[in-house]
């Protein structure tokens, strides 16, 4: 198998339980001169679909009304790998663990009062899981205030780097790695990697299948 068919991510239900706790996602549309433009943005992933939430008028607005081919696009660092860890006289080996999801799509302007206020709402219980609002209703005014741009996905492709090429022996001593170094990731990266840190040091509890 080629080393990039490792990295694809197989699992949708891991796709879409990535877009739903990620935070920021970066739309990419195409601009008056041809060029991409791109920006981050706070989203939902809503019945297999992105919404975003915009002001009523901008130019990523104008550029989606001309051509609503665009891209979308969340990844996650999730640890970097210091050249050391292979080779402390060999600068290149320096690399990055990591999750990444990229979509093409159709984009649109939601007009329904109905989906759009299922929108706002979904936006705001993502953002603000602890509540204190009053949700949106289809009849407010904040409707017609902002815009609420919709992403239709044609293509879903996810990457995601985590010692899954590795043969158990050199996963265990890579975690170890990183362990070690202590970074401000590196105990959710062990998680995600299969690892869990105890007293007498790491176990693998799982060997995570995307």
């Amino acid at each position: 198998m080629q080393f990039a068919g490792i990295l694809k991510i197989r699992s949708f239900e891991k796709i879409k339980e990535f877009l739903q706790v990620e935070h920021i996602g970066r739309i990419s549309s195409i601009d008056k001169n041809g060029f991409p433009q791109i920006i981050p943005m706070n989203f939902v992933f809503l019945n297999n679909t992105i919404y975003l939430h915009s002001h009523v008028r901008g130019e990523k607005l104008e550029n989606i009304s001309r051509n609503n081919k665009v891209g979308f696009e969340v990844d996650k660092e999730l640890e970097f790998l210091p050249s050391y860890f292979e080779d402390p006289n060999d600068a290149s080996l320096a690399d990055t663990l990591y999750i990444s999801v990229v979509i093409k799509g159709i984009g649109s302007f939601v007009t329904d009062r109905k989906e759009k206020t299922l929108a706002l709402n979904a936006l705001i219980a993502k953002y603000q899981p602890e509540g204190q609002y009053e949700p949106i209703k289809s009849d407010m005014e904040v409707l017609d205030e902002v815009t609420v741009i919709k992403v239709t996905p044609q293509t879903i492709h996810g990457k995601y780097k985590i010692g899954q090429n590795m043969n158990t022996k050199d996963r265990m001593d890579l975690a170890q790695k990183i362990l070690k170094r202590n970074s401000s990731s590196s105990k959710q990266t062990l998680k995600i990697m299969g690892f869990e840190v105890t007293d007498d040091g790491l176990k693998m509890v799982d060997e995570p299948v995307w």
